[in-house]
């Protein structure tokens, strides 16, 4: 429906099963929707800082050239969980909250 952009998988590739991203329509998206899910009891997370803006990267880094994509794209970014022992009813569970959230 275009409400997540959810991850590719380019063929002839397969996931490797160490976790599941995707991405809200922009940070304040992101947040609401991941406390909504904590206070569902599903650990939600965003998913990095970039390195030119976390502390090691300020201290001791540089950004080369103009921040197009990076700060704007991790912003969006968000994990779900994604674990060998999932169960199918806790997969169910997780996404009918994003569902709920959505109001799809």
């Amino acid at each position: 429906r275009g409400i997540l952009e959810l991850p590719f998988i380019p063929e002839g590739c397969v996931h490797n099963g160490h976790m599941y991203y995707a991405k809200a329509k922009d940070v304040q998206e992101r947040t609401a929707l991941i406390d909504f899910l904590q206070e569902n009891g599903i650990w939600s997370v965003f998913h990095y800082v970039p390195l030119h803006s976390a502390p090691a990267g300020i201290r001791f880094g540089c950004f080369h050239g103009e921040d197009k994509y990076t700060t704007r794209e991790s912003e969006r970014l968000f994990r779900l969980p994604m674990f060998y022992t999932l169960k199918e009813e806790e997969v169910d569970y997780i996404v009918s909250k994003v569902k709920e959230f959505y109001h799809v």
